[in-house]
């Protein structure tokens, strides 16, 4: 049985749609699936109508988390449900074409463990696409995270693969492509064109995607720690040097020479300016790695589902 998990926000327009469009293709490729609706905190009737389906349909079943924790968060709560022997999530939008699902369940028929559908297009405007290239790219340079060609944001996973994500990853400042594309298994990736899907505003916000690149990043590199030991090491040498420079000069060179005596008032000002930012901003990320110790050692859920 094939386990797949509905993202639902504010779907109430879309959930029925999809789960038909879903049968009609599943059913046709006689994949035994069930439909695990998560609703990511709507304030709408999603959650009634998943409910309703969950009355009318053996294979569907409804949760709701107790507020709006983002997708990422709401794949690992529809990962701790799956009963299936694999699974997938997917957005309610509809841009993954759903052969996609029958093409990775063959796949996974043939012994893939993890399976990566990932975009070979894009075409959500040019300042859409321009962050979300720069994103992949700047994850791929500086992260131990490789993401395909065009980024991905789903999978298709084993049982094997979901147990250890429900049993080792604690799902706190993650995504769970980035935990995912972590474990290894020698993915195999799989290109599809999206669909234009359908015309509801997207809440996938700018503050949450800033979020999910700063998480992302932070929780997938110590590129920022190395960045801030090798500055403290080259203007520790620079200092080294000024400090042998005016020193020779003060004690052996010639004052008419450099200028007559000069108070130095305003390069002291802007040398000290410099530091005192780059000390700062040093902090602040370090600041960063400490908080999410913190957060860690909590030992708080990443989310909550409610009990119906």
């Amino acid at each position: 049985m094939l386990s797949i998990i509905l993202l639902s926000y504010y779907s109430s327009q879309r959930i029925v749609t999809v789960y038909e469009r879903l049968t009609t293709v599943l059913s046709a490729a006689q994949i035994d699936f069930e439909l695990i609706i998560i609703d990511d905190g709507s304030k709408d009737d999603s959650y009634k109508i998943a409910c309703t389906l969950e009355e009318r349909y053996s294979n569907v079943r409804a949760y709701q988390l107790s507020k709006n924790y983002t997708s990422h968060y709401a794949i690992f709560a529809g990962l701790s449900l799956a009963q299936g022997q694999c699974a997938t999530p997917i957005p309610d939008d509809e841009q993954q074409p759903y052969d996609t699902i029958v093409d990775m369940y063959r796949l996974w028929q043939q012994g893939a463990k993890v399976i990566i559908p990932h975009r070979i297009a894009r075409s959500d405007g040019f300042f859409n696409d321009f962050f979300s290239n720069l994103y992949y790219n700047i994850i791929n340079y500086l992260t131990d995270i490789q993401f395909p060609k065009g980024g991905a944001d789903t999978f298709f996973i084993d049982r094997e693969v979901i147990d250890v994500i429900n049993e080792r990853i604690r799902p706190i400042n993650t995504s769970s492509i980035i935990e995912v594309l972590r474990l290894g298994y020698d993915p195999h990736l799989l290109p599809y064109r999206r669909h234009k899907g359908s015309n509801h505003k997207s809440r996938w916000t700018f503050k949450k995607k800033a979020k999910l690149f700063k998480d992302t990043f932070i929780s997938s590199s110590t590129w920022p720690i190395r960045i801030i030991r090798n500055l403290g090491l080259f203007f520790s040498f620079i200092a080294f040097v000024i400090i042998l420079f005016y020193s020779y000069i003060r004690l052996f060179g010639d004052p008419e020479f450099w200028g007559g005596y000069l108070p130095g008032w305003t390069s002291t000002i802007v040398i000290m300016s410099f530091f005192s930012g780059l000390i700062l901003f040093s902090l602040g990320i370090i600041a960063e790695y400490i908080w999410r110790i913190y957060e860690e050692v909590k030992n708080r859920p990443g989310y909550l589902i409610k009990k119906k």
